[in-house]
């Protein structure tokens, strides 16, 4: 908007000096240092992942559209979305029409909805960025995630600034642990007798490793970094539980009556943790959002189990 004003106010005036002035403009935007304002606003990017999308938030990028933001805010909780950002509605199936409407730059997605890849194309380029690979490892592809986002949205520096600064946040968290961790076993409620049991190849293995935390559960994970159990396969367990929310609904009810619920060491015990809603499945910002969270519980309320 500066440099069209100024153009105009160049073009409407005939006095020496603004003819010479009109001349460095013209020069200006002949080496493309004088861009038209389309050319130096950042790329609009709509993605209907929320792990991409609470990264590009982290970059200081605000997405035209996003899947199921409502949904977002419960899983993931922060950072949060800005309020101009879009409801593309269904992550499976996005509001096509909505998404042209928004006309982004590129759409962002992961494997998991890339069978939508050659519709969304009719749209806009689209870029599949790799979340979870197995055999992996996990913080070395979050870092990857984060440069592959910047470049996408053409916030290099950010990308690095946010790595940098979450390094260094993890490195002070490690710091305020207690002298003594126990164990822990971090679950997620799918309904009141079945939990995801997070390990190895998880987000929240990766925190806890960066962190220096034993992970109780040794046992096979998914692609994911989870395993599906029964609430009586944790109950021989020598562990601190920590139960990540959102509860599905009904379920923190029926855990209230629930004897093998009750009967957990960490309920008999008194020392279950329970951490508010952090993406199992996200990249750096959920990564911080963990640690934070789990290392100011462990501040308050530590146990020797």
């Amino acid at each position: 908007m500066i440099v069209s004003s100024l153009c105009t106010a160049v073009a409407a005036s005939t006095s020496p000096a603004w003819r010479l002035l009109r001349i460095l403009v013209a020069l200006l935007l002949a080496l493309g240092l004088a861009a038209s304002p389309r050319a130096l606003a950042q790329p609009a990017i709509a993605t209907l992942d929320w792990t991409l999308a609470e990264t590009l938030v982290a970059l200081g990028v605000t997405p035209v559209g996003v899947a199921q933001v409502d949904a977002y805010h419960a899983w993931v909780g922060a950072p949060r979305l800005p309020e101009a950002t879009v409801d593309l509605g269904l992550r499976s199936q996005p509001n096509l029409e909505l998404l042209a409407n928004l006309a982004p730059d590129h759409i962002l997605i992961s494997q998991m909805f890339a069978n939508l890849a050659p519709r969304l194309s009719h749209i806009a380029p689209v870029a599949t960025v790799p979340l979870y690979t197995p055999g992996r490892e996990t913080w070395l592809q979050l870092h990857e995630l984060t440069h592959q986002v910047g470049r996408l949205a053409e916030r290099e520096t950010a990308a690095e600034r946010l790595i940098a600064e979450t390094e260094a946040r993890l490195a002070a968290l490690q710091q305020r642990l207690p002298e003594r961790v126990p164990p822990l076993l971090v679950v997620q409620f799918m309904d009141e007798r079945h939990v995801r049991v997070f390990g190895e190849g998880g987000l929240y293995q990766a925190v806890m490793a960066r962190l220096g935390v034993e992970n109780a559960w040794h046992g096979e994970t998914n692609a994911w970094g989870f395993s599906l159990v029964g609430l009586e396969q944790l109950a021989g367990l020598e562990a601190r539980l920590v139960v990540v929310e959102p509860y599905p609904v009904g379920v923190e009810a029926a855990l209230a009556g629930s004897g093998l619920w009750q009967q957990q060491p960490s309920m008999r015990q008194d020392s279950l943790i329970t951490l508010p809603p952090v993406w199992s499945f996200g990249a750096l910002p959920s990564a911080i959002r963990f640690a934070e969270h789990l290392v100011a519980t462990l501040e308050e309320a530590p146990h020797d189990d």
